[in-house]
């Protein structure tokens, strides 16, 4: 097997199995206690926490190790907004960040906190002009990711920080992607990183508070990490994940060199040789290991089955390989295409090989998922005339009834029509996709599309939430007119009413 999957836990590094060894037998004495062993246990304490505020930019005094990422983000947020009670209850974050964050601001708007998001551009970066108008007199907190997990985008941190630092806001940086890879810029106030994310651990996590920023431990006092993570971290681990963070940050220009190269090769390769895909993510402004494209007609699950049996890790943010059958937030504020998303994420050490491997055997995989959801040819989707059928929509055997609706041959059965949600206007067609996952209602609209002429109007009912993202991203890849949405009458049940005006 050869692992793509390094933006979710990077391989461990060697280095840090060694230095776990030895701190477990060195190091499992209370740091706390002034005998030998004590004192042996906290020099390594003390070693590990000034190797990695190094690392970050901070003060030792000022790092805290907490038991992961998410409990120091879950900690820096919590203790940021109590300290700054008086101020305001208003929390500022961006529509991409992580859901620990989310999570965390869903849980202080329950307690009657004001939350606002801000939304990114279409490659995934917020405006910081957006972002400085969006700070109000009463915002206790902003929060931003330095890079996206999901597809890389490298955020304005440096730029953010000087308008929350004039309007005198905290901000709180997600580093969890970035920091491998060098210091977060600017005049930040708290930092939160994940050492499994560099090859360290599982299990430990980064907290920075810088000096002067008021902050309030939101869980009852502890002596230890200066209150602001309770109970002692586990040593061994702590001192694993500062040689890892170490380790990496000494090779990361000539690795993220390297790296970039071979991303920038899947970029090209994927959109020239795997039809009807989108390479996501800023262009340029983009951490050097991650790539994700989203494949057209493509069940995302089916793909990472396909590629996983072909030998390759990888992870996806379509609705369909998730529990919650949801697209990922992350292309959903992006307002890009989600379904067949893959993304690469490539490890420290990745060959050329690997990645010509990977470049050969994608172009196979999507098209042998595509072939099993029946999905429409290339020709015919983009056929600008009317009736002009192809291989793919007869294959499916898509059928048009004498009332406008059609349904397709798929393994999931299609409901019969509501009442009240299949009579359209006249020249309007249906396309009934209730019950249908994604991508099944997209590819239901490309069939019926080159058989209604240009000009009409194709009604798409779908109560799969991809469709709200899939759809409007489909009428742009297809230059195709999208005309809104409008939610299906109560009575037939939750969904929606997509309508879609053919333009070529």
């Amino acid at each position: 097997m050869t692992y793509f999957d390094a933006a979710s836990s990077a391989p461990p590094h060697p280095l840090a199995r060694e230095a776990f060894l030895a701190a477990w037998e060195e190091g499992w004495a209370d740091p706390s206690r002034l005998h030998r062993e004590g004192r042996r246990a906290r020099l390594l304490l003390d070693t590990a926490r000034e190797s990695a505020a190094e690392q970050v930019g901070c003060r030792p005094d000022e790092l805290s190790f907490t038991t992961s990422g998410t409990r120091a983000l879950h900690t820096g947020i919590a203790g940021s907004l109590t300290a700054r009670r008086r101020a305001g209850r208003h929390l500022l974050v961006s529509a991409v960040e992580h859901s620990a964050v989310l999570h965390a601001a869903g849980a202080h708007r329950d307690e009657g906190g004001a939350v606002t998001e801000v939304s990114p551009d279409r490659a995934g970066r917020v405006d910081a002009g957006e972002w400085a108008a969006a700070l109000r007199p009463d915002t206790a907190l902003a929060v931003l990711q330095s890079a996206n997990h999901e597809v890389g985008t490298e955020q304005p941190v440096e730029e953010v920080a000087e308008g929350c630092a004039a309007a005198g806001v905290p901000l709180l940086v997600d580093a969890a992607q970035s920091l491998p890879w060098g210091r977060v810029p600017g005049s930040w106030s708290l930092l939160a990183a994940s050492a499994h994310k560099w090859g360290g651990p599982g299990g430990v996590g980064l907290l920075a508070v810088r000096k002067g920023v008021r902050f309030a431990p939101p869980e009852p006092a502890d002596e230890r990490e200066w209150g602001r993570s309770p109970g002692y971290p586990s040593l061994p681990a702590v001192v694993a994940a500062a040689v890892a963070l170490r380790a990496v940050r000494a090779e990361a220009v000539a690795e993220g060199e390297r790296l970039r190269a071979l991303v920038d090769r899947v970029r090209e390769r994927v959109a020239r040789e795997v039809p009807d895909t989108t390479v996501v993510g800023h262009p340029a402004l983009r951490l050097p290991h991650i790539v994700t494209f989203s494949c057209l007609y493509v069940d995302g699950e089916a793909l990472l089955h396909a590629l996983d049996r072909a030998g390759f890790s990888v992870s996806s943010g379509s609705s369909c390989t998730s529990s919650t059958l949801t697209p990922s937030h992350v292309l959903r504020a992006m307002g890009v295409l989600s379904e067949g998303n893959v993304r690469l994420s490539l490890p420290r050490g990745t060959t050329e090989a690997e990645v010509e491997r990977f470049l050969d055997v994608l172009p196979g995989a999507v098209a042998g998922v595509r072939d099993q959801l029946t999905a429409p040819a290339v020709s015919a989707t983009a056929s600008a005339g009317a009736g002009e059928g192809g291989a793919g929509e007869e294959a499916a055997g898509a059928d048009v009834a004498g009332d406008g609706s059609a349904s397709g041959g798929h393994a999931a059965p299609v409901q019969p029509r509501r009442r009240g949600a299949g009579a359209g206007a006249l020249g309007e067609r249906t396309v009934n996709a209730l019950g249908l996952r994604c991508p099944i209602p997209v590819i239901e609209l490309a069939k019926m599309m080159p058989r209604v002429p240009v000009g009409s109007v194709v009604r798409v009912l779908a109560d799969d939430t991809a469709a709200r993202l899939d759809i409007p991203a489909w009428c742009e890849m297809r230059g195709q007119e999208y005309l809104g949405e409008v939610p299906l009458p109560a009575e037939d049940g939750a969904g929606a009413v997509y309508r879609v005006r053919r333009s070529v």
